[in-house]
């Protein structure tokens, strides 16, 4: 379980865009069925980003923390994947609390930019070019996940790689809307460097969200 202490006043209420039960499409768990949380808010900007009405936090509403574990209850699964938006732009150490409560293992995929709050079961790391990470996220990544825009961008992945902790497993994920060009050369690169491994968003392939 990993966590560190915030300095960020607790939150009781939290801007949600949307919550869904489906199925994780991305990284270790890929293929699990998981409740997804997506908070709104967002300060890195990816030009690529596929959810970019996430980034505003006043065009969602606000519901308190037990409305949204309550409605994580829809869910069968016990894995609860936090997202964003940034979803660390916001203090996650009630929500985490009420959703272990609930029996539910937390996850939550963030870029990094701002300090880690909360208890978390999986903390999938995945740094942005547009926002620097914080460096505490080095230590406690489960997973880094890179995604691979341009081909530059596998050198910048390995610059994150060789400061995460030695059990933070490694991936690769091409970008979805230059996947065609780019995942060749993501194979090939894998294959040249076998420390990591590739992501694909099958979600997308199975058309779900």
């Amino acid at each position: 379980m990993k966590a560190l202490k915030s300095n960020i006043v607790t939150q009781t209420t939290l801007p949600l865009m949307e919550a869904f039960y489906t199925i994780q499409g991305e990284g270790f768990h890929q293929g699990r069925p998981a409740y997804f949380i997506r908070l709104a808010g967002c300060d890195v900007g990816c030009h690529w980003c596929d959810v970019k009405e996430s980034w505003f936090e006043e065009a969602h509403p606000k519901l308190s923390v037990e409305q949204i574990v309550e409605q994580s209850r829809e869910g069968n699964s016990d894995i609860v994947v936090i997202t964003g938006g940034e979803p660390l732009i916001h203090n996650l150490d009630l929500l985490c609390e009420q959703l272990k409560l609930a029996g539910k293992r937390v996850h939550v995929e963030t870029s990094g930019a701002h300090s880690l709050s909360g208890k978390f079961d999986w903390i999938c790391f995945s740094p942005k070019k547009f926002k620097s990470p914080k460096s505490e996220y080095y230590e406690f990544a489960n997973e880094l996940k890179v995604v691979v825009y341009h081909p530059s961008d596998l050198a910048w992945a390995e610059g994150h790689a060789s400061q995460v902790n030695e059990n933070c497993l490694l991936y690769l994920q091409p970008e979805w809307s230059k996947e065609k060009s780019i995942l060749p050369k993501v194979i090939d690169y894998v294959k040249k460097q076998p420390k990591w491994r590739i992501s694909l968003q099958v979600h997308k392939y199975m058309d779900i969200p």
